[in-house]
């Protein structure tokens, strides 16, 4: 009779104290869990440790791609299991992962649906669930590539993809502070990869994104059933797509005072 794999949950973190202690308590389950510091100021490490969890850091921030890569070299368990410090694994998704790993195939990656609460309320609406994110797969099946921010594992051929049942519940922004600090960190990431890549913008362009974002979470993705949370999110959204132009724009297409 072969025995069920080892499950690891991975997370890389940064200043999660608050969040962290929720986020292992639906994680109690696993064989292991491994989390990775990119230099904490707060009490992460023994939040971690107090569950139980392997820590290590890396303080020296490659990005988003590489960080992933180097938790998972950190991994001893069969499968990895990847969520983040303001996600929690509900009992329906625990079961799903259970069933995976009872009748476990080695050249399958899982997608989990994912419900954001933000401002207020969980987003059903807006193009927001079921948001599914690639998050369980054997470690010696694949990873995550090299990017900087918006990271995705790596698909090759004969990889098959598949639905897992069970949301993963996504407590994404504190407030309103919270989304346009994080907002700006991504925008910033965005703008270095694609400069990084040769690439330029305009603010025209950055002007009929940001349109076409509202548009499409808004109308075209029924954002006006989350209420009111959902026309903030979708100006939010839409404001957070023309600056990730403007700062390309910026960092490509203009000067520094003695130039």
């Amino acid at each position: 009779m072969s025995t069920r794999p080892t499950l690891a949950a991975v997370l890389i973190v940064k200043n999660e104290a608050e969040n962290l202690a929720d986020c292992l308590a639906t994680l109690d389950w696993v064989d292991e869990i491994v989390v990775l510091d990119s230099g904490s100021t707060d009490a992460t490490q023994a939040v971690a440790q107090a569950a139980g969890a392997r820590f290590f850091v890396n303080d020296s921030w490659p990005g988003f791609g590489k960080q992933r890569q180097i938790a998972q070299a950190h991994v001893l368990s069969d499968w990895v299991l990847w969520i983040d410090a303001d996600e929690r694994v509900t009992p329906e998704l625990k079961g799903s992962i259970e069933a995976v790993l009872a009748n476990p195939s080695t050249n399958s990656v899982y997608s989990v649906p994912r419900l954001s609460w933000v401002f207020g309320r969980f987003i059903r609406h807006c193009g927001w669930y079921p948001d599914r994110v690639l998050r369980l797969y054997p470690k010696a099946l694949t990873g995550y590539n090299d990017s900087l921010v918006h990271e995705k594992v790596i698909i090759k051929k004969g990889i098959k993809t598949k639905k897992l049942k069970g949301d993963l519940l996504h407590y994404t922004y504190r407030d309103l502070e919270h989304y346009l600090v994080k907002s700006a960190g991504y925008a910033a990431a965005w703008a270095e990869q694609r400069q990084q890549k040769g690439k330029k913008a305009s603010l025209t362009q950055g002007a009929l994104h940001a349109a076409g974002c509202f548009i499409k979470m808004y109308i075209l993705k029924a954002g006006f059933l989350d209420g009111k949370q959902g026309l903030l999110l979708s100006q939010l959204s839409a404001h957070s797509t023309f600056v990730k132009y403007a700062d390309l724009w910026i960092k490509t297409s203009t000067r520094g005072p003695k130039e």
